[in-house]
């Protein structure tokens, strides 16, 4: 704003500065009252921003009684500028057309031949209609711009939303597999405490199984209130299933409905974090290949590299045409959540073949 505010006063200097240019230029065919109607016009053009119609007025007696034109055509464009109603700025170029073409009083117009007088229709009509429609390009593409700052603005916040959805909903999931690993295991400390509650004869030993009954069930209700929280709006009760392992992937693989080979393996001791993050991202993987590259091979990899547990998913070309599904395009948002909560990093992107390559990375150790 306070940049524009110096560019608009200089334009406006400029502008006015012209129309007194035109008043000075035909000092010798005005009089006095012709001149007074000249330096009006002139002047008030420093209000036109604000003031466009009054100005447009005041400039007409300059217009119709005298030969300055320079100010009328200033103000026609700064009217068609704000009016969002374009037969007002039509009008009003007519009515400069007018004032251009039959100045008032009407002199020696018998002595004009009718050439003359269509030639200065004509000039009078195009010198009117070209600052009218300068002035409506000029306030449609404003309008046009701003309607675009809004699309993006729009566009910004859907993106946004979509972001938060997709977080949202892989919130839910890590709550899911909270409440499947996490209080599991508390409920079994709960069980085993209470059962050394009963069967123990020592008193010390009974009061404290039953401290550690009682931290139990406390910290499981505590789990199950928070994991509650996690969970997004709208999930189901069934989201709170188990989670398959890689105990399922080979079944996973054989009724996706993809051609996929898979090599290598993995030890069976990693962490069930890990299986379902190794799980995931197969499944993930061939949803996108069935969706997006029909037809395609399909080998998966796992194995471990040293410290590291290493699984690729690599695709072909397509050999069908793809059918148009719809995708938020965020498939692999999630995934990519859950590999830096396991300390590792997921990639996905070309592959050098022509088709598409998913890499997932993961200490062994994790979770």
């Amino acid at each position: 704003m306070t940049r524009r505010l110096p560019a608009a006063l200089a334009a406006d200097g400029a502008l006015v500065a012209l129309a007194l240019l035109d008043v000075w230029l035909n000092l010798d065919y005005t009089g006095d009252l012709e001149l007074v109607c000249g330096l009006v016009a002139a002047v008030v053009l420093v209000l036109r921003r604000r003031f466009p119609y009054v100005v447009f007025a005041l400039t007409m007696p300059a217009l119709f009684l005298g030969p300055t034109v320079i100010a009328a055509l200033i103000a026609l464009y700064t009217v068609a500028v704000h009016t969002r109603d374009r037969r007002v700025a039509i009008g009003l170029a007519v009515l400069v057309a007018v004032g251009c073409a039959f100045p008032w009083p009407p002199s020696g117009v018998g002595d004009e031949t009718r050439a003359t007088v269509l030639l200065d229709v004509l000039y009078a009509t195009m010198a009117a209609a070209a600052p009218a429609l300068l002035g409506i390009l000029t306030r449609t593409h404003r309008e046009l711009r701003e309607r675009l700052v809004e699309i993006e603005q729009a566009r910004e916040q859907e993106r946004v939303l979509i972001e938060q959805t997709t977080l949202a909903r892989e919130r839910t999931q890590l709550a899911r597999e909270m409440h499947d690993v996490v209080s599991h295991q508390v409920s079994l400390i709960a069980v085993s405490a209470g059962a050394l509650q009963v069967g123990a004869s020592d008193p010390g030993t009974k009061e404290a199984a039953s401290t550690i009954r009682s931290l139990s069930v406390t910290t499981l209700d505590e789990l199950r209130h928070m994991v509650t929280l996690l969970r997004a709006s709208g999930s189901q009760p069934t989201e709170l299933t188990p989670q398959p392992t890689l105990a399922e992937l080979e079944r996973l693989i054989a009724t996706s409905g993809v051609g996929a080979e898979l090599q290598g393996g993995l030890p069976e001791d990693i962490s069930a974090p890990l299986q379902r993050a190794i799980y995931r991202t197969v499944q993930e993987s061939l949803t996108n290949v069935r969706k997006h590259a029909p037809g395609a091979a399909v080998t998966i990899h796992i194995g471990q590299t040293g410290a590291e547990l290493a699984v690729g998913i690599t695709n072909g070309p397509p050999t069908h045409t793809p059918v148009p599904l719809p995708s938020a395009q965020h498939g692999l948002v999630g995934l990519r959540e859950r590999a830096e909560l396991l300390g590792g990093t997921l990639t996905a992107g070309p592959a050098p073949e022509g088709g598409f390559a998913v890499r997932l990375r993961v200490p062994a150790d994790a979770g």
